[in-house]
């Protein structure tokens, strides 16, 4: 799953792992880490998400950061929005009124980056990357996000030896392996979505449960 990978993919518009709604768990969960209307939103691997301009509806500020430039110039795009475009260090960004977009690998990112950041929402990049580039995300994230924060993690779990990813299954267990030493952990919502999506039917799969977290950085 490196660059190259999501290069071609956004490049032939093989994006089945884009929503063309706001995501459910966001707006059913969101509230409940009692932000404050102004607060700082890092969305990892953001793509071109309508998430993002639910949470800036919400009045937050929101860093997404996506590495297909493509996916940043149809977001604002497909919203008839003419983003000032600068340069931050190795990171091309897009900017309309709060909401701004860093094009760039997320790897890169620093902790000045992010340092105004009170809660991170993934909803995509866990779940998009193999268990070894996992683990450096997990750790990068770790290393960046303030110490004070909180953040929304939505999971996928499944057979994988009856699918391969992505999107990739990540068991409760890795979550906790991953977060339970600097966090506070909380299931918020499970729920089965075998039905309705034609790919994980086709791969003979029994269940397909999203797993949605509250986290709380200890």
């Amino acid at each position: 799953m490196h660059e190259a990978f999501w290069q071609d993919r956004w490049a032939r518009s093989q994006i089945g792992f884009h929503q063309e709604k706001v995501n459910g768990y966001l707006r059913r969960h969101w509230s409940a880490l009692g932000l404050a209307r102004d607060a700082s939103v890092l969305v990892p691997l953001c793509g071109k998400s309508l998430d993002l301009a639910w949470l800036a509806e919400q009045g937050h500020r929101v860093i997404g950061v996506e590495l297909a430039e493509r996916a940043v110039q149809d977001f604002f795009a497909e919203r008839d929005v003419q983003p000032q475009v600068s340069q931050h260090g190795v990171f091309k960004v897009y900017r309309a009124g709060e909401l701004q977009i860093l094009c760039g690998d997320f790897f890169a990112l620093s902790r000045e980056d992010v340092a105004a950041c009170q809660a991170f929402y993934d909803r995509a990049a866990l779940i998009a990357l193999p268990p070894e580039m996992r683990e450096r995300y997990v750790a990068h994230l770790q290393a960046i996000m303030p110490d004070a924060c909180q953040g929304l993690l939505v999971t996928l779990v499944y057979d994988q030896q009856r699918m391969d990813g992505p999107p990739f299954s990540v068991e409760d267990a890795e979550v906790d392996r991953h977060f339970t030493a600097g966090w506070t952990l909380r299931m918020v919502e499970e729920k089965d979505v075998l039905t309705g999506n034609p790919r994980f039917a086709e791969s003979g799969l029994a269940a397909v449960d999203e797993r949605v977290f509250h986290l709380t950085r200890r």
